[in-house]
């Protein structure tokens, strides 16, 4: 049987981590590098590291960040934010990333999966999609969730997986900060949908939530978060204890 992933989610900001509520009312958390490491040393399964302006702004990533955390840092690290083509894969995984997520430079050009998959592997490749509930559908947000896209977003990622996504992120914007427990509707119709990895994230707000998600939604591989563990409501080795009395198998 495969552990179950916990995956701490840094949204980087202006080179701080921050987080906010449904994408909105971002506040400074700490240094990148410092809390990746901090994680590393709780038993964190993987990072994400999102820069969370860089598409809407238009620029690169972060890569001084990056390769400071990589040289830290031994566990996986996935990385996204501002990646539109093959060569800002290239750039990201020489800096030390195991993994790229791509969310809205797919959007604009659906064929960087397919090309980033040839080129890396699909083990590379991560479809991150936003998704929030709207006349009566699931649907795709791109811009760190500032533009409604009009695409169904179950449709989106079976098309991504069939591109070559090799793990999906679900990033619920419904649940997102509000730390009342994940999406298990939304996991659930994207777990039936795909048959690769799938990361829930958005609505842990404490560690009974990461019990329900898997007690709910068993197909989901990792349970991302982030404020809960920057602001210290939830301990990764206290999380994984209670996982594994709670019968969830996972690394200790």
């Amino acid at each position: 049987m495969l552990t179950k992933r916990i995956i701490p989610c840094l949204d980087v900001k202006n080179g701080r981590v921050v987080k906010g509520v449904n994408f909105e009312g971002l506040r400074d958390v700490n240094d990148p590098v410092a809390l990746a490491e901090y994680y590393s040393s709780c038993g964190a399964d993987e990072l994400v590291f999102y820069d969370i302006t860089a598409s809407a702004e238009g620029r690169g990533i972060f890569t001084d960040i990056l390769r400071e955390t990589a040289r830290r840092v031994f566990i996986p690290l996935t990385v996204g934010g501002g990646i539109r083509t093959t060569d800002g894969f290239d750039r990201v995984l020489k800096c030390g990333a195991d993994k790229v997520s791509v969310n809205s430079g797919a959007i604009e050009d659906p064929s960087v999966i397919s090309k980033a998959a040839k080129l890396y592997g699909s083990q590379c490749v991560v479809l991150s999609a936003d998704i929030k509930r709207k006349d009566g559908e699931f649907r795709v947000f791109a811009k760190g969730g500032r533009v409604d896209t009009g695409i169904n977003a179950i449709e989106w990622i079976k098309k991504g997986v069939a591109d070559g996504a090799g793990e999906i992120v679900v990033n619920s914007m419904d649940t997102d900060g509000v730390k009342q427990g994940f999406d298990t509707e939304l996991l659930c119709e994207v777990c039936a949908a795909v048959d690769v990895p799938v990361i829930a994230s958005g609505g842990a707000g404490c560690a009974k939530d990461f019990v329900d998600l898997w007690k709910n939604v068993p197909d989901v591989d990792a349970g991302l978060a982030a404020s809960v563990f920057h602001f210290g409501e939830v301990r990764i080795s206290e999380l994984k204890e209670l996982l594994r009395d709670s019968g969830v198998h996972v690394r200790i």
